[in-house]
Parts: C-alpha cells; sequence; structure tokens
C-alpha cells in the first residue's frame, strides 16, 4: 500500500509530510547539493580556460607583431589583432625589456590582476565568484602569462571583464538547466527505487500493524511474508511471529476469563456446600466412637481449609496470594499430614519416604506451606500414574528436609518419566508448565508463587532420575534483611 505524500493528522494543525513526499524531496536536494558541488569547479575552469584561450591567441598575434620589419605595424592591422582576440594591449617581456607589441584605447586604470602562471585552485574559485558577482560592464583586468618564445618570458594582455562575465553567465544558465535535468531524472530513478524497495513494503507493514490491531484475533490479519531475504524480509517475519504469539495469547486470555467467570460460580455454590459439610462435621464430631474422635478432628480441619481455600480461589487471578501468615511449622508433621491429604496410605502401591532431619522446623504459612507441598506431592502422583501398572518396588515419592544454614531446603522427588524440554521453558506459568497431557499447569505455579511470598525459591533440579523439585525457604531475619537490601538499591 502507498503511503500518501502528505496527510493531515486528527488533532494536529498543519500538513504532515509523508515518507515518499520526504524521500523525494531529500532526493532532489542531494543531486542539487550534488550539481552544486560540480558547478563551483566547473565555472573555476571555464574561466581559466576562457583566460588561456585569449593568452594563446595573444601569443600567436605576438608573434605576428615581433615578426614585422623593424617591428613597425599600422595602425588599423594593429586594431584589427586586438579585436580579434579582445584585448585593449599585448605586451611582452623578453630578456630585460618589456615591449607593448600593440595597443589600442588604453584605460586610466586596472581593476584586476591575473597572474596565470602562479595560481591556485582555491583562489581560482574566489576570482570566479568575484566576477560573477562583483564585475561591473567597464572593469578591465591584466592577464599574464607565460610565453614560449623564450626562456623566462611573459606575455600580458588588457581585457574587458565583461565579456568574460557574460561567457561565465551564458555557462552557468547552461549548466542550471543541464543540471536541473540530470537532478530532475536523478531523483525520479533514484525516488522510484527507494519507493518501491522500501516505502512500498514499509507501507504494507504499516497497513498490517493498523489493521492487525483493529482486530488482533482474527489470524486471517496476521502479515504474509513475502520471501524477501534482506532487513524488510526479517521484518515481515519477525512481525508475523509476534502477531502469531499475541493472537495465542489473547485467546487463551478469553478463555481464561471465561474460566473465571465459571470458577466464580462454582466457587460460591462449593462454598455452601462446605458450609453444609461443615454443620454435619460438627454433629458427627459429637459421637463417642473412639475411630470418629480420632479422625474427626482431621475431617474437620480439612473442610474447614477447604473454606478457607475457597475463599481465595480468585485470587490467582485477580491479583496476588495473600502474604504468609508466619509461624513456627514442624516440617515432619507437615508432611505426614501432606501424605494423609493425598490418601497414600498402605494400600496404595506407592512408597512415601520421609528423610527429614528430626525436629526440623520452619518460619512459614502452615496452610500455603501444605498447599505448596499438597501440589507437588500430587504431580509427583500423576507423574505415576503415566507408568499404568503399579510397582511398588519401582514407584516411589521421596521427601528430603534439612537447614542448611539459614534456609530449610526440601526436595520432593519421585521416579516419574521427568519433565519434557518443552515444558521446562514455561514450568512456573499458569495453563503452559503441564508436565503431562491434559494437565493445567496450576499446581506449580501456584507452588512457585507462594514460596516465592515466603522470599524462597523453587527449582526443578536436573540430571536426576524422574523430577525432583527443590525448595528453599530463608528465615524470617533472612528474607527482612534481604528485602531492605534490595529496597536501598532500588
Amino acid at each position: 500500500m502507498d503511503e500518501p505524500a502528505a496527510t493531515t493528522s486528527p488533532g494536529r494543525s498543519g500538513v504532515r509530510v509523508g515518507l515518499s513526499g520526504k524521500l523525494l524531496l531529500l532526493t532532489i536536494a542531494f543531486v542539487l547539493v550534488a550539481e552544486v558541488l560540480i558547478y563551483v569547479p566547473l565555472i573555476a575552469n571555464f574561466r581559466l580556460n576562457w583566460l588561456n584561450d585569449r593568452l594563446a591567441a595573444a601569443h600567436t598575434a605576438a608573434m605576428v607583431l615581433d615578426a614585422a620589419p623593424s617591428g613597425m605595424v599600422p595602425e588599423s592591422l594593429a586594431k584589427k589583432i586586438l579585436d580579434s582576440i579582445g584585448a585593449r594591449a599585448v605586451a611582452v617581456k623578453m630578456g630585460d625589456q618589456r615591449r607593448l607589441l600593440a595597443s589600442a584605447d588604453l584605460p586610466s586604470s586596472v581593476e584586476d590582476d591575473v597572474d596565470m602562471r602562479h595560481l591556485m585552485w582555491w583562489q581560482s574559485i574566489k576570482e570566479a565568484f568575484d566576477v560573477l558577482l562583483f564585475c561591473k560592464p567597464t572593469d578591465v583586468m591584466r592577464v599574464i602569462g607565460p610565453a614560449p618564445m623564450a626562456k623566462g618570458q611573459f606575455i600580458e594582455i588588457i581585457l574587458d571583464e565583461g565579456p568574460l562575465r557574460s561567457a561565465m553567465l551564458s555557462f552557468s544558465v547552461t549548466i542550471m538547466l543541464v543540471s536541473l535535468g540530470i537532478s530532475a531524472f536523478t531523483a525520479m530513478l533514484v525516488f522510484f527505487a527507494l519507493h518501491y524497495l522500501l516505502v512500498r513494503p514499509m507501507g504494507r507493514l504499516t497497513a498490517n500493524m493498523v489493521a492487525f490491531r483493529a482486530d488482533p484475533e482474527n489470524s486471517a490479519r496476521i502479515i504474509e511474508r513475502s520471501g524477501r531475504r534482506d532487513e524488510i524480509g526479517t521484518a515481515e517475519e519477525e512481525l508475523a511471529s509476534m502477531q502469531r504469539e499475541l493472537a495465542s495469547m489473547l485467546h487463551q486470555k478469553n478463555r481464561l476469563a471465561s474460566l473465571g467467570l465459571a470458577v466464580a460460580k462454582i466457587n460460591h455454590d462449593l462454598r455452601n456446600l462446605l458450609a453444609s459439610a461443615q454443620l454435619f462435621s460438627d454433629q458427627i464430631s459429637s459421637l463417642p466412637d473412639p475411630k470418629v474422635q480420632r479422625f474427626a478432628p482431621k475431617l474437620m480441619h480439612a473442610i474447614e481449609r477447604a473454606v478457607a481455600l475457597c475463599q481465595s480461589t480468585l485470587s490467582y487471578g485477580r491479583a496476588q496470594e495473600a502474604p504468609p501468615d508466619r509461624k513456627t511449622v514442624v516440617v515432619e508433621s507437615l508432611i505426614e499430614e501432606v501424605r494423609e491429604s493425598l490418601g497414600l496410605t498402605m494400600e496404595v502401591p506407592i512408597r512415601w519416604i520421609v528423610s527429614v532431619e528430626r525436629g526440623l522446623t520452619m518460619e512459614a504459612d502452615p496452610d500455603q506451606m501444605f498447599r505448596v507441598m499438597v501440589n507437588l506431592g500430587r504431580n509427583a502422583i500423576q507423574a505415576l500414574e503415566t507408568h499404568g501398572t503399579r510397582d511398588p518396588a519401582r514407584d516411589q515419592i521421596r521427601i528430603t528436609g534439612r537447614r542448611e544454614g539459614e534456609v530449610i531446603a526440601i526436595e520432593v522427588s519421585d521416579t516419574g518419566p521427568g519433565v519434557s524440554e518443552r515444558a521446562r521453558s514455561h514450568l512456573y506459568q499458569a495453563f503452559q508448565g503441564s508436565t503431562r497431557p491434559g494437565g493445567s499447569g496450576l499446581g506449580l505455579a501456584i507452588a512457585a508463587e507462594l514460596v516465592r511470598a515466603h522470599g524462597g525459591e523453587i527449582s526443578l533440579i536436573p540430571g536426576t532420575m524422574g523430577a525432583t523439585f527443590r525448595i528453599t525457604i530463608p528465615d524470617v531475619t533472612v528474607e527482612l534483611s534481604a528485602r531492605r537490601t534490595a529496597r536501598a538499591r532500588a
């Protein structure tokens, strides 16, 4: 699409010159500058050639006059010779004598002296423009040049500057007309060449970006690559890739928005159901049965945790998780609670191996750390399910925990197939970092957010069998110190 040479911008006064118009103006300006730079030495050289022609004619005339018997030349013949070379007088120096060969109507004064024997290039340029700009029709000049009749001699002529200025003006007009023609032709060639090579492709890119901005979810608006192998082709490829990624992200955000609305509706009804279940669990807890008394507190705690989770279900998509309420958490008890929540009893053919330092505690939000461990444990179980048949000797989940200086390090590993290379690049991004087909990736995204809220880190340890996730939770004093340092640097 061609860009107009001049368009009016809404809300702004005046005319905005388009890229094509700017290119045309710049091309004409550059060509004219080049012609000016060429004209300057040309006009100086024209003046020198004109003067040299007069000196050559004067030299021929001097030989004729000098060959006359006793140097006597009739006045009428001398005047004709002087008129033929356009001079008022011709003189020559021979030895130590300076001889006037012919003269007619000698002026009372000479306004300009030009010595062609010792003339610098910059001086010739200056004198040429002096003649063009400041010369008067009545001005007279003396021109001295070498005379090859004898060594060390020179010839001297008196000339009117008017004919020289007229010849220079005529030459300048010719050069100007030729320059304008060359400038117009060159500007047209350069303009059309650059217009088709650059301006039109840039206009196509601009038009595509405007159209894509109007409807970014329409895949038909993605630019079609022209197949060029230069910078324009690279720009087209990068723009097409960016548009495809943006369209995909917008489609995903629309799906997430629909999913968020559905979750909000489910969350509202689920809270009501859990409230009813909480009432029933309160009644069950009053029964005297020993098994009921044993499991009822855990059931009530699980329901309370589910209610609290429903209250913050949308916090991930809406803003962020609540700041952690740090308390002293016994790591071994937390892991045991996670095992019970995952239903890994003795009847389940998955070995649950715990290797935690005795009496290990950490300063963390118990509910948030419970969610982190449950998400990692559930991912490990789902990874082991890909094996098909269960084998206790093969299917294992190992939990290790230890203190490393001022941080608590917990590792959750399994003997599953591991994490694919495709999933590693988006491992902690919701709906993109799933490690299994059909997974949403929310578990790892939520776990990573909760760990980072504690000032800790979560990472996938490479080079291990299956998948091993390492969590580090610093002590409160370490986290506060790190935050102060970050604020001071900012």
